[in-house]
């Protein structure tokens, strides 16, 4: 444990990707630095990001359409680029052993395709300068007066230094640690605090069967999502059809994954609507309805066998292939097949996402405005410096949320 009383340059709070490399670049200049990280161990939510492959940055070369790609907050980031961009990303780790490949819409990641490297990577910069890494350890409160901070909390021991980096990361993730603490902080220090935009939103799709059943909800239903027509991931649940696209809980819950596969490609999606039933039993479930029905129109059979409500909607996708008015008895084994494989199947093709323009990972936080960006020094407390997702910047998934990390924590610990 260290001595009580024993003074640092720099204290970085929060050992994310922000505050690791922050922590790292400081020491690498000579500076004694303290780190402090209330989960076990560092760099929890690195370790899963990118489905556990890591998405480090994106390998856009042209600069102006890389910020671009951070809306509003483009021309205060010129500044902070200049100093450490996606090339240096890319120098950054090669140089420490790590090379980075460069996959679809220009998304880079390490060459062996596993977070753990980035965050192994990122410890030995942290032990080549010394760092003092306390995991374990939460800050309970941050004293300031006059403008600037005199100490940290944790608990009773009290920690000092010039200069205070807080990098403790937004609220997407909580279960990585990223509970929101540093925004309560900074308010409380005098900073505004945007709220963070949910990525937790209604999808967009283009299907026509979907939009006409705006209102429809239904209970049991299961939808697997495909990207480039490969299978991602299924869920089970409630869905509520809408006159955009879909929502419910189960879409809700899907949606900060479907962002990430909308930045790799075409993402299309399958509704099952009998979930518990195997297309055997199900056609045998239909057998039954048609034959209890033989002289009656298909289309007024037809909401014997789809969930409630949706009968119209599901009949218009076969028009193509089974007229609406052939009598019950004259639909042949093949046609009544492609109705079997379609209620398993009903297509879905996504466009985005409903909420905001493009998919965010979460913003909220400090608005750049309160922030020199040249250096990452808060305005308003002279020796404190913010990093990473506790500033308000809106971003698409695809490397950008990482880059944004390795710029500002590099050039904040550049500056304290």
């Amino acid at each position: 444990m260290e001595n009580k009383n024993q003074k640092f340059d720099v204290i970085v709070v929060g050992g994310g990707a922000s505050g690791m490399m922050a922590a790292g670049r400081a020491a690498e200049l000579g500076k004694k630095v303290l780190l402090l990280e209330k989960n076990k161990k560092l760099g929890e939510k690195l370790k899963i990001s990118g489905g556990g492959r890591c998405n480090i940055t994106n390998a856009e070369e042209d600069e102006r359409i890389f910020l671009q790609k951070y809306g509003t907050n483009e021309q205060f980031l010129y500044s902070a680029f200049s100093q450490f961009g996606m090339k240096d990303t890319f120098s950054f780790f090669e140089k420490k052993g790590l090379p980075l490949v460069v996959q679809a819409r220009k998304r880079a990641f390490p060459h062996t395709e596993k977070a753990l490297d980035v965050y192994a990577t990122l410890l030995k910069y942290l032990q080549s300068g010394n760092v003092t890494i306390m995991p374990n350890v939460s800050v309970t409160k941050i004293n300031s007066e006059d403008k600037k901070i005199v100490s940290v909390m944790c608990g009773r021991q009290e920690y000092k230094a010039a200069s205070y980096i807080i990098a403790t990361g937004g609220v997407s993730h909580p279960e990585t640690g990223s509970t929101g603490d540093g925004f309560l902080w900074l308010k409380k220090m005098g900073h505004t605090v945007a709220d963070p935009t949910p990525t937790i939103v209604p999808i967009a799709v283009a299907d026509e069967w979907i939009k006409v059943l705006a209102g429809t909800s239904l209970s049991f239903m299961k939808i697997t999502f495909f990207s480039e027509g490969k299978k991602k991931f299924s869920k089970t649940g409630k869905v509520l059809f809408t006159h955009f696209g879909l929502s419910g809980p189960l879409i809700l819950n899907s949606a900060s994954q479907v962002a990430d596969l909308l930045h790799s490609g075409a993402v299309t999606a399958t509704i099952d609507a009998y979930p518990d039933t195997d297309l055997g039993a199900l056609e045998k479930k239909i057998i039954a309805v048609f034959d209890a029905n033989k002289n009656k129109m298909l289309k007024n059979i037809f909401k014997e066998i789809t969930p409630p409500g949706t009968a119209e909607s599901i009949l218009s996708l076969l028009k193509e292939k089974i007229v609406p008015e052939t009598k019950v008895h004259s639909v042949t084994k093949e046609q009544r097949k492609i109705i079997v494989h379609l209620l398993k199947a009903l297509p879905v093709t996504v466009t985005g996402l409903m909420g905001f323009d493009r998919a965010v990972v979460a913003d909220g936080g400090v608005p750049l405005s309160e922030i020199d960006t040249k250096t990452m020094r808060s305005k308003k407390i002279e020796n404190l410096f913010i990093t990473g997702d506790l500033l308000h910047i809106n971003r698409p998934s695809g490397g950008y949320s990482l880059q944004l990390c390795w710029t500002t924590g590099f050039v904040a610990g550049s500056n304290a």
